[in-house]
């Protein structure tokens, strides 16, 4: 009968130790780098839900500004809305606006519609929209939004 030696596969079983926990390891950086992308993609969306819905509501408060009187001619009037307060946002509302011809009325005269075009930018910016500085850098949201209008 042989005998085996001891000595000889005594370091065996540390070896196999060590490259278990450096697997280990290994998995828990990957499930945490997992974890931290995936929180940060949220937080953008949330950021990105907010934009467009400050983006929107520019939209719509220049929308009632241009039909209600306050921006009559609406050439390139220009407001800057700041809800940074409620959900941390500020939007650029800007107005435009274009006589067209539109046939006749009933009594032979040129009938004549104005078309509005408001431009709503939104940002998580501390200045005005679009911010060109900040949007280089990470965190930063940006959202358009365009309508027009006829009356």
């Amino acid at each position: 009968m042989r005998r085996t030696d001891s000595r000889a596969s005594a370091g065996f079983g540390a070896i196999a130790a060590i490259f278990v926990l450096v697997v280990l390891a290994s998995l828990a950086a990957a499930i945490v780098r997992l974890g931290q992308s995936t929180q940060t993609g949220s937080a953008q969306d949330i950021l990105g839900a907010r934009a467009w819905a400050a983006a929107r509501a520019g939209t719509e408060w220049g929308l009632y500004q241009a039909l209600k009187g306050s921006w009559t001619t609406c050439s390139g009037a220009s407001q800057t809305l700041d809800l940074s307060a409620d959900i941390g946002m500020r939007v650029t509302v800007r107005c435009s606006s274009n006589l067209y011809n539109e046939g006749e009325n009933t009594s032979g005269a040129a009938q004549t519609l104005r078309v509005y075009t408001v431009n709503a930018v939104a940002c998580n910016s501390t200045s005005a929209c679009p911010d060109n500085a900040r949007a280089v850098q990470p965190g930063y949201i940006e959202r358009r939004r365009q309508v027009q209008a006829t009356q």
